[in-house]
């Protein structure tokens, strides 16, 4: 058995790719310094204010190290600072640094005061509504009526003068509804059966 014959093109392929790494990792190691574009610039076309200075490279391991850019001129321009600080800036007062939103300036009122107390506080807000179902009742001889009532999921059974859910009173149990009291709100509803 011959090892590679099977795959002669695929040795080929691999020792032309060896010899082109070979070539050139041996090039970047050993060439030099390539002149910068701006020492190609003749002199007569760049003025003393304007002139680019070569970018210093830094050769470290082989490699070369990133270039600063050659259009970055370090010499200080008075002319432009001084525009820059005769320059007044205008907005709308806003402060764009602050994260609020701006307060709208306030409108006059239509009502004055007099009109204010001659309506008077405002009326108390409704009590909430008794959110129970009743669905249902048992009876048995020689004992008080019982009632179903269901809450969500929740299933109740009481009686009258019973209380449900810590919360609710039965007042009045009659064959289609019955009367609860909302205890901490002091508000009393009738139920009505309802079917299913």
């Amino acid at each position: 058995m011959k090892i590679g014959a099977e795959n002669r093109n695929k040795l080929i392929a691999a020792g032309a790719l060896t010899l082109l790494a070979v070539f050139l990792i041996g090039r970047m190691l050993f060439s030099s310094p390539e002149p910068s574009p701006a020492a190609a610039v003749p002199a007569s076309v760049t003025s003393p204010a304007t002139i680019i200075r070569p970018a210093a490279r830094i050769k470290t391991r082989g490699r070369k190290a990133g270039a600063a850019p050659s259009s970055i001129d370090p010499s200080l321009r008075y002319d432009w600072l001084k525009a820059s600080e005769d320059t007044k800036y205008e907005g709308n007062g806003r402060n764009i640094f602050l994260a609020q939103a701006e307060i709208p300036e306030p409108v006059a009122k239509a009502n004055t005061e007099e009109e204010e107390a001659q309506k008077g506080p405002p009326p108390p807000p409704p009590p909430p509504p008794i959110n129970l179902k009743f669905f249902g009742f048992a009876s048995k001889p020689g004992e008080p009526k019982k009632i179903f009532l269901s809450q969500g999921e929740d299933v109740f059974i009481a009686s009258e003068g019973e209380v449900v859910d810590r919360h609710y009173k039965v007042l009045h149990i009659a064959p289609m509804s019955v009367e609860i009291e909302d205890v901490l709100n002091n508000n009393r509803q009738n139920i009505p059966l309802t079917q299913g």
